[in-house]
């Protein structure tokens, strides 16, 4: 299989001299004129939570200032900045899952909100105590919408966790006291708590940091990806392509970005819609060529194979190539200044969620009550304006990749179901990755997630790190931009087997699958852990017992923090490539990157080097193989 990481990235390179010759800047730009990065801030020993500072305390102990004003040690501030940063994390993932929580709640029959996976809502309504037998489905709906609604604000009790964590698990939680309550209640208690005045105790901060944590990963992502598989339906398996060159040179290109799929759903529908077609083409355009941006991507991907513009670093280079009429936006990951960029250019940026209002831009606020109206609304705006494209500062990338996703956890059972027709349950349909794992065919499985950062190359450190690994028999899982980064170089084809060792390529045969899985946004990194615990419950095991690794060598949000907290309070070493801003903090960069695996059987590990932190997971599967006996 041939190497792409050329092509990309001259691709990237060309778009990148082409927004200076037009004047423009990019978010690299940007990162060159910060030139050495704040210390203190790096370091997450600078507090600026009450107005008797900003504090900074030196981030070498027994030099300079020690304390903040208060009395807050070094290590207090930083387990106060990094619970912060968890909390925010945490409620931008959860806030997704409510929001789709109350989409659910107005489903009904006859409306524009409607069930298309019934067989997962009886799955889900089952965990909850939900009766369904005799009942109809938009009852059944709007009982699991009230009884999902319920954990974020429960008064009393612990959240309704999914079955697929392991009593194991479970029972570390309640041991540490990092059992989730509810999901607002704990992100409230890391706000609380952190406020002048409030908490001392670095390891306490670091408990409730983890308690918030594992909120979002079990709670609000868990019900943001099981309610949308039941409104949009399951992925399974589909093709997409990937990349810059999927905008089309005559056609109508909108770019859809963001994360919640309740206004992607909709424009992917009213795309199709006869009347904007011919509007399209009154114009002079070919048609509607409708493409998806970081999470946003994934969804529509995965459901539809509508095809993967790209990533976070590359909403701008949209916009630069000058052939986008439309980038239409909800919330997250959203860069500021494309309302200024796409001034230089006829691109129309379009906000639509007042959380998420970016000065500049043509506000639009989608009404989900009259949704696929308003989705047609948006799109009148883009087709509209194909008319004011200048063709001279046109320049799209010949650079795109064919890709396969929509791997979800039920995708891959049935997948394996053909190899092993159990038909008892669930459980027993992993039988044969286990099977796979305990004979040595294939050693482990690693999960890619998290997000791009200009600190380092772009998408450099995941693709490197994950040739690595399927070359030495680990099958992967991708999520979020990291998925992005595996279809643009071809790891998401079957044809990718070919770079992979003989047992995983086995297997790949076997199946008829890549080596890399695709399994959806940053919100579905539920879906690894559901795969995860259901294999850790048919081998009678604990995760952290597992030969499984995860890592986000790219990270930057607050949302890759919370996700990291809670795959390592899951029993899953994660793997960090940007330095998190916890070094001034002794006892808090000990205990995360040491201390903490005598509590989760897990810790973090931080590695820039890709090359490093591949061979790292590796001989971390194999340890943990070793420990099983296997």
């Amino acid at each position: 299989m041939e190497d792409r990481r050329s092509e990309i990235v001259a691709a990237e390179e060309e778009l990148i001299e082409k927004a200076k010759k037009d004047g423009v800047e990019t978010v690299w730009d940007r990162k060159a004129k910060m030139k050495v990065q704040c210390g203190f801030g790096l370091a997450g020993v600078c507090c600026r939570n009450c107005a008797m500072g900003p504090c900074r305390v030196s981030p070498v102990p027994g030099k300079g200032v020690s304390r903040g004003i208060c009395g807050a040690t070094a290590d207090v501030i930083v387990a106060r900045n990094f619970a912060r940063m968890c909390a925010a994390g945490a409620a931008a993932h959860s806030d997704h899952g409510r929001s789709i929580c109350l989409y659910l709640e107005n489903a009904s029959r006859d409306g524009q909100i409607n069930i298309r996976d019934e067989k997962k809502l009886a799955a889900v309504a089952k965990r909850f105590g939900i009766e369904t037998e005799g009942r109809d489905i938009y009852d059944v709906a709007h009982d699991l919408a009230a009884a999902t609604l319920n954990e974020y604000g429960k008064p009393h009790g612990n959240l309704t966790l999914p079955t697929a964590l392991p009593k194991k698990r479970r029972e570390v939680w309640d041991r540490l006291g990092v059992t989730p309550r509810a999901i607002d209640k704990d992100i409230v208690s890391i706000m609380h708590s952190t406020h002048i005045g409030c908490s001392g105790d670095a390891e306490n901060i670091l408990k409730m940091s983890m308690r918030a944590s594992l909120g979002d990963g079990w709670g609000g992502s868990y019900i943001a990806t099981e309610l949308s598989d039941i409104l949009f339906t399951t992925p399974s398996e589909v093709e997409t392509t990937a990349n810059l060159g999927v905008l089309e040179e005559n056609s109508v290109n909108v770019i859809l970005h963001g994360h919640e799929p309740v206004l992607s759903e909709a424009v992917v529908a009213a795309a199709e819609d006869p009347e904007l077609i011919a509007l399209a083409k009154a114009q002079g355009a070919d048609g509607i060529n409708l493409c998806g941006m970081c999470c946003t991507g994934n969804e529509i991907a995965l459901r539809h194979g509508i095809k993967m513009a790209g990533n976070f670093l590359q909403q701008e280079l949209a916009v630069v190539t000058g052939a986008v009429e439309a980038l239409i936006v909800d919330v997250q990951c959203i860069m500021p200044s494309l309302a200024k960029l796409s001034q230089s250019y006829h691109t129309k940026f379009i906000t639509t969620s007042p959380k998420a209002k970016i000065t500049d831009s043509l506000y639009i606020e989608f009404d989900e009550d009259n949704a696929y109206e308003c989705a047609k609304q948006i799109l009148k705006e883009a087709i509209l304006n194909y008319k004011n494209r200048d063709r001279e500062k046109v320049l799209i990338p010949h650079e795109k990749c064919d890709a396969v996703v929509g791997f979800s956890t039920e995708a891959i059972v049935d997948t394996l179901d053909k190899v092993v027709n159990s038909n008892i349950d669930q459980l027993q349909t992993v039988k044969p990755l286990a099977d796979v794992i305990l004979s040595g065919v294939i050693r482990g499985a690693a999960a890619f997630v998290g997000c791009n950062n200009p600190k380092v190359e772009h998408d450099g450190p995941i693709v490197k790190m994950i040739k690595y690994l399927i070359a030495h028999d680990v099958i992967v899982v991708v999520t979020g931009c990291a998925a992005h980064a595996a279809a643009k170089a071809g790891l998401l084809l079957k044809e990718a087997k070919e770079i992979a060792g003989p047992g995983l390529k086995k297997v790949c045969d076997l199946l008829d699958i890549p080596p890399v899985l695709h399994q959806g946004s940053c919100v579905d990194i539920s879906r690894n852990l559901q795969l995860v615990g259901e294999l850790a419950n048919y081998l009678k095991l604990d995760i952290s017992d597992l030969p499984v690794v995860g890592a986000a060598p790219e990270w930057m949000s607050e949302k890759a923090v919370a996700i990291g907290m809670y795959v390592v309070g899951s029993g899953i070493d994660a793997w960090l490539g940007v330095v998190p801003p916890v070094t001034g903090g002794p006892f808090v960069a000990d205990y995360l990157l040491n201390k903490m695996e005598d509590d989760y059987g897990s810790k973090f590990f931080v590695e820039p080097d890709p090359d490093k932190a591949a061979e790292q997971m590796l001989q971390r599967i194999e340890s943990k193989r070793k420990k099983l006996n296997i």
